[in-house]
Formats: C-alpha cells, sequence, structure tokens
C-alpha cells in the first residue's frame, strides 16, 4: 500500500512540474515580455489619443456681429461688450486714429477683468498686478502666462464687426 501512495504522489506531480517554491520568481523572459507588451499597449493608447485630438480640432465658427460704430468711441477710449456669447466680456479699445483693438476681458492668470489704463496706455488686471499691451495684447509684467484673447474686427461702412477669437498661440 505505500508503494501505491508513492506512485499517486509521484503521477500528481508530475502533472503539475512547476514547484511551489520556483512558483515565487519571476523569469527574466516573461518579465521582458511584460514590459514589451505593457509599451505597446501604452504606445497604441497614445497614438489613438493623438489621432482623437487631430479629428477633434475643428474651428469654431463665431458669428460676425456688431460692437460699435467708429464714431462712437474717441482716441484713448473704451467700449465693453459681449462676443462671442451673452457672458463672454471683451473690451475694444481706440489707442490711435485709425486703429481699433479688442480683446476678452478675462485674465489669463485667474480670469480677473481687465480694464484700460489710459496713462499707462496698457490693460492692466487689479487682481495680481498682470498688465497687458494694448497694441498685441502679450503679458508686459506679471502672472499671466499667456497673452489675451484677441477678438478679430473687421470695418464695414463705418462699424466695427467682430467675425472671430484669436487665443494667445495663433495669428490673425
Amino acid at each position: 500500500m505505500p508503494e501505491e501512495t508513492n506512485l499517486k504522489k509521484h503521477l500528481w506531480t508530475e502533472e503539475f512540474s512547476v514547484q511551489a517554491s520556483e512558483d515565487k520568481y519571476v523569469l527574466r523572459r516573461q518579465f521582458s515580455k511584460f514590459l514589451v507588451l505593457t509599451s505597446f499597449g501604452m504606445l497604441a493608447g497614445n497614438v489613438w489619443i493623438w489621432a482623437k485630438s487631430l479629428m477633434g480640432r475643428a474651428r469654431p465658427k463665431y458669428p460676425a456681429m456688431p460692437v460699435a460704430a467708429e464714431e462712437e468711441i474717441s482716441v484713448g477710449g473704451v467700449k465693453l461688450f459681449q462676443y462671442p456669447g451673452p457672458n463672454d466680456n471683451c473690451i475694444l479699445v481706440r489707442p490711435s486714429d485709425d486703429r481699433y483693438v479688442a480683446y476678452s476681458q478675462k485674465c489669463t492668470h485667474l480670469s480677473c477683468a481687465v480694464y484700460y489704463s489710459r496713462e499707462h496706455n496698457r490693460l492692466e488686471c487689479p487682481c495680481h498686478q498682470g498688465f497687458f499691451g494694448v497694441e498685441d495684447g502679450r503679458v508686459l509684467q506679471g502672472p499671466p502666462p499667456r497673452p489675451l484673447a484677441r477678438v478679430v474686427l473687421e470695418r464695414q461702412g463705418g462699424q466695427l464687426i467682430a467675425t472671430g477669437m484669436l487665443t494667445g498661440g495663433e495669428e490673425s
């Protein structure tokens, strides 16, 4: 009878050839296979995200909206308006006789409202002393990380018409 028990024990160990003591260790080949497969999986995921972002970059459609009449604003004058939506405050400035510029009134630091300082000829954010250039909206001083979003203006028959928005990295 002891031989029969030994024989059964021996057959059991042949069916499961992995020793329990060796089961704790990961072989170099298994680890390398895991790293390669994980890397390919991450690469495929990043390619998918990149492809989706390229497909989703449709430019928003902005409505053409009259902002002001040219003679309505004097040199050095300002007019506040909403564009492109009713909750998007913008500021229109006339720095010279023939030039009009408009920007989002939302500071790029913490979204405080910017205002025009005629004596310094700049747009100022009172929250954290952020200053922007009137000519191009670039950051002159302070914590704002990027220029103000610019409103694209067109002149049509003595009217200033807003036709789009340009963020800090875009060219007109």
